[in-house]
């Protein structure tokens, strides 16, 4: 049986990937698995799915005899907040994160609140294979009573983090992308006393991530110069990655947020070992001037449970990924995107600096070229003869580097395509080096899948 676990949980299109038949046999199987009697908490993003799919996933834990509390529409990351402090068995984000309205997923997080292991994923799938959760309803679930408190717990939990700082005199805008962070961000911001401006923040299934959030900027941007403010952030579909921008247009990603971030703990001792954890996407030019100042960058592969393991093997405070995707100890090394734009406005009020003067003050990035190639099969499905012909020519390229250039490939964990990454000190070398690698591998792609 192939896995159907991601990087990020099981993702994929809905009605076709993601089923509702899948879903309740997760349900189903996590139910199972879990030995704690206290119940399960659910949420979701705004996807239309959502509705159908926490149906299907409530039904399999009820069949397995076990109790759920349904947040409703919420952040991922008020789901392992409220786990540990409520002290829930166990936890569902109904989520395709940054991926269009199209797509949903499903991650779980086990009674500590940390995404589930490996071992944790190969038992819900041994479960599911054994084929005696079949029963599927047609007929809706009972009504059941959203938790509203909750989501006021997990806010204040976020205000909280701010100490004595306040966000006074700072004029800020909010890309909520009509998602999951419609639900609290502006309400968090306001009451920290910052002037704030949202923008696409219905809760909207059908525009979540389209044309917006964290990966398209350019409402974002137009709102910051139409009402001339400080910075703002936008976020993606379930709030647990951000990215910020300047007064002036100047893009805050993740390798500048931990950068930045990190640079303020090394200053202050607080950095074990002076390390903080990235993944292989992160900027090379990060990576030379981090080295500069005393720090250490640790690579893992993409996918923040890989930066978390890291995170507990090194002992580090911070890590996280270009995405903006950030874990740090202040909230357990969860990823929360509103946590993350919370932290970089109170060093700007704390520093009494712009966000433009602070961004002026981190590295120089080398220039970069990310390329899709999308592909007509699931990657994790082809035999292992046409995978080693792929994995073959992906190392041939990946061999061309030195201190100023550097070439990673790699099949998506969430999405059907195969991603390029070209760096280099001088861009046409860049532009050059990405232009020919992906030619030759769209080739050799498109000739594989002749034979499919």
């Amino acid at each position: 049986m192939q896995s159907i676990f991601g990087t990020d949980g099981i993702r994929g299109i809905y009605d076709k990937e993601i089923t509702y038949s899948l879903a309740y046999k997760v349900g189903y199987a996590l139910a199972v698995i879990i030995k704690i009697n206290n119940p399960i908490l659910i949420g979701r993003d705004t996807r239309i799915s959502g509705e159908i799919l926490f149906e299907a996933l409530s039904r399999g834990i009820e069949e397995a005899g076990k109790e759920f509390v349904y947040l409703g529409i919420c952040p991922t990351p008020a789901i392992p907040f409220l786990i540990k402090k409520e002290k829930f068995s166990s936890g569902i984000m109904i989520s395709a994160s940054h991926n269009p309205p199209e797509y949903n997923g499903i991650k779980i997080f086990d009674n500590n609140g940390e995404k589930i292991k490996k071992d944790f994923e190969t038992q819900i799938e041994l479960i599911m294979k054994g084929g005696n959760n079949n029963k599927i309803f047609t007929n809706k679930n009972k009504s059941i009573s959203k938790k509203k408190d909750l989501l006021n717990i997990y806010s204040q939990g976020l205000i909280d983090t701010m100490g004595d700082e306040n966000l006074k005199g700072m004029k800020i805008i909010l890309d909520t992308c009509y998602g999951s962070a419609t639900t609290c961000a502006e309400s968090i911001f306001k009451l920290l006393g910052a002037n704030v401006k949202v923008i696409n923040n219905a809760k909207d299934g059908l525009k979540i991530n389209l044309n917006c959030g964290s990966t398209c900027l350019d409402p974002l941007n137009q709102a910051i110069k139409e009402n001339d403010a400080d910075m703002g952030f936008s976020f993606d579909g379930d709030a647990d990655r951000v990215i910020g921008v300047d007064s002036k247009g100047n893009i805050l990603d993740g390798d500048h947020i931990l950068f930045l971030w990190g640079r303020e703990l090394l200053e202050e001792k607080l950095l074990t070992n002076n390390t903080i954890i990235s993944t292989k996407m992160a900027n090379l030019g990060f990576e030379k001037t981090w080295n500069d100042i005393g720090g250490i960058l640790y690579r893992t592969e993409v996918g923040d449970k890989f930066i978390f393991e890291a995170i507990k093997e090194k002992k580090a405070l911070l890590g996280g990924e270009q995405s903006g995707h950030i874990l740090s100890k202040i909230n357990n090394f969860c990823g929360d995107g509103i946590l993350t734009a919370l932290q970089i406005s109170k060093y700007c009020k704390k520093k009494n600096i712009s966000l433009k003067s602070w961004l002026n003050s981190s590295f120089l990035p080398y220039p970069q070229k990310l390329t899709n190639i999308h592909l007509s099969f699931d990657f994790k499905n082809l035999n292992n003869s046409y995978k080693n012909s792929i994995f073959e020519t992906i190392e041939n390229f990946s061999n061309i580097k030195n201190d100023d250039c550097r070439i990673y490939i790699r099949p998506s964990g969430t999405e059907p395509v195969l991603r390029v990454l070209v760096e280099a000190k001088d861009q046409k070398e860049v532009n050059y080096l990405s232009t020919k690698i992906t030619t030759e591998l769209r080739t050799k792609i498109y000739k594989l899948s002749s034979y499919l």
